[in-house]
């Protein structure tokens, strides 16, 4: 069911600030197919307003833990070519970018190897651990 327009900007108008990684579900280690309908984030535009959207996801980068890591790509649009055909992207802002988000689980083996080589992400194991509900 397709939600309205009148009924998604009321339903976002009364949300509450939460954190996106408290209900971020990691995609399965070795995951086959298309990740389409994860959680994940799509964010395109100037460098500018994905700069200011990201600074309100920064409790996202605990993704990246030693249980948990996250699939991050930034990137500047530019044309390309799609089965055969050029495509120009006219409506896209100077040095416009696309950033992708989203969280994996670790395999058996990289999550032993992070925690080994990568004392770094500790805290950031901790703090996944208290907060993400699928960390049990």
């Amino acid at each position: 069911m397709k939600t309205t327009k009148a009924e998604a900007l009321r339903r976002w108008s009364q949300l509450e600030p939460a954190d996106p990684l408290r209900v971020m579900a990691p995609t399965p280690y070795k995951a086959a197919g298309s990740k389409y309908g994860t959680d994940s984030i799509r964010i395109g535009g100037s460098p500018e307003f994905i700069d200011a959207v990201m600074s309100n996801l920064k409790t996202i980068i605990d993704g990246e833990n030693h249980v948990t890591r996250l699939t991050l790509s930034r990137a500047e649009v530019k044309s390309t070519e799609i089965n055969g055909e050029r495509r120009v992207f006219a409506n896209a802002s100077a040095g416009a970018e696309i950033v992708y988000i989203a969280l994996n689980m670790r395999g058996s083996e990289g999550a032993i190897a992070s925690g080994v080589f990568s004392r770094d992400l500790d805290g950031a194991t901790e703090r996944f651990a208290e907060v993400n509900r699928y960390a049990s």
